[in-house]
């Protein structure tokens, strides 16, 4: 695991609202971040303006195409599943 501590961060805020069909739809994001603290303050925000929001961070190799499991850092409302 101390390979994937050196690797940067992905670190992303999305938000969501229901579409007419009741579909969560991408409203805002997903946004990087420079920090995992900007990205849960930004998330809670959101959070009283959208049917859903999610902050989460990955590690992340873009260059070689090779990315960690994610974790939430704050969601609140109705998010899709992580895929």
């Amino acid at each position: 695991m101390s390979s994937e501590a050196k690797l940067p961060k992905l670190i992303v805020v999305t938000a969501f609202d229901r579409d007419d069909e009741g579909e969560l739809q991408t409203v805002f994001g997903p946004i990087d971040q420079q920090s995992e603290e900007r990205a849960v303050r930004i998330a809670k925000g959101l959070a009283d303006k959208h049917a859903g929001v999610i902050a989460w961070s990955r590690v992340a190799d873009v260059a070689l195409g090779e990315y960690g499991e994610p974790t939430v850092l704050f969601t609140a409302g109705a998010v899709p599943d992580m895929e």
